[in-house]
């Protein structure tokens, strides 16, 4: 097999309940080794995508591919136990009435010694040599998932499709889990494609994301270009927070309270959005608003005054009612920063952190 060729490869996946498109036109790859994300809101076709590629479900037209060879389309479909590809699920679903080790072998085939051996040698990896003859009843939680993750591993899956997997357990076992998870897979040289609807998740964990809207996937590429130059306003506000600051195109410059603003791509008269994380907003105490377009980096100060300041751990999220239109302005910033209501403060936005959209919600101009 060519290293070119995607462990896994999804063509136009479409999938619809009654009127209603679920899956639209769905295209991605997975390469062995590589853990893909899709990211989105619930309802937005996420779980419908891998139950399609794990068998469980047939798509209305589209292919899929698993080493270059086409295992299912319209026409001819491989069924789902001879796929090769792993499941887990957020409810780990185990059988409560086998032992670990029986869970682990349940649908191995082959030479009883071999199995064994093989069933040994994944709970000796996920820290469970001891609980061969548990029931999943007598285990934790964090336990429960490690069988999970030994049984899907058990039969050597090219493909690893995860629905959640993470998502009931502890915050306090979860970073450790899903990080040594990861690893185990990657050792394997497993394709992973794992569905979440939590941003942050998908950040630590992908080595590229796709991120999905209403049944069709509008963004795909490493986390830190997801990230850093998003699609459209929707793609920076998944990720966090926003603050909008709307204006007019005139002479190739949108004109705001903090200043003019190069807005290339966009059309005279045009009415825009520009897009700032809270986090990239700066507190000015010094130049107090003076002056327009001050500083090349900032532009100008825009005044407002403090509405609720609230500690939110390593940082504080202070909200202010701008001057200029009465809207909220939220701002983090780091340690313990908590100013009393109605105090007035100048605030200032970096141009290379801002994002500019057509106001209409379209893509960035």
């Amino acid at each position: 097999m060519s290293a070119s060729v995607p462990r896994l490869e999804v063509k136009h996946l479409v999938r619809r309940y009654d009127d209603r498109l679920v899956v639209d036109d769905v295209s991605l790859q997975v390469d062995p080794g590589q853990v893909t994300c899709l990211l989105g809101p619930s309802g937005c076709g996420k779980s419908t995508t891998l139950r399609m590629i794990a068998g469980v479900e047939m798509q209305d037209s589209g292919e899929i591919w698993v080493d270059g060879k086409l295992i299912c389309d319209t026409r001819y479909r491989v069924p789902p136990e001879r796929r090769n590809i792993g499941l887990m699920f957020q409810d780990f679903a185990l059988f409560p009435h086998l032992r670990v080790g029986e869970n682990v072998s349940f649908g191995l085939t082959g030479d009883r010694a071999a199995t064994a051996r093989r069933v040994g040698a994944l709970l000796e990896r996920v820290g469970l040599s001891d609980y061969a003859r548990f029931y999943p009843h007598e285990l934790s939680g964090g336990e429960q998932q490690r069988v999970a993750l030994a049984r899907a591993l058990a039969p050597r899956p090219r493909i690893m499709l995860m629905d959640e997997p993470f998502s009931s357990l502890d915050d306090r076992l979860r970073d450790g889990i899903r990080d040594e998870t990861l690893e185990i897979l990657r050792e394997q040289d497993t394709a992973v494609l794992l569905v979440t609807h939590e941003p942050e998740e998908a950040m630590r964990m992908a080595d590229k994301i796709a991120l999905m809207r209403r049944g069709r996937i509008v963004q795909e590429g490493a986390p830190y270009n997801i990230y850093n130059s998003p699609a459209d306003r929707d793609s920076v506000a998944f990720f966090s927070d926003i603050n909008v600051i709307r204006g007019k195109v005139q002479g190739s410059l949108v004109h705001t309270p903090f200043g003019r603003f190069l807005s290339p791509g966009a059309f005279e008269g045009q009415e825009v959005e520009i897009v700032i994380r809270p986090q990239h907003v700066k507190l000015d105490f010094d130049r107090g608003g003076r002056g327009p377009d001050s500083t090349i980096e900032y532009g100008t100060a825009a005044r407002g005054t403090v509405k609720r300041a609230r500690l939110m751990g390593s940082e504080s999220l202070v909200e202010f009612r701008m001057d200029h239109d009465g809207s909220l302005f939220k701002v983090t910033v780091p340690n313990v920063f908590l100013p009393a209501v109605e105090k007035p403060m100048w605030l200032m936005i970096p141009r290379d952190r801002c994002f500019i959209f057509p106001a209409n919600g379209g893509g960035a101009v």
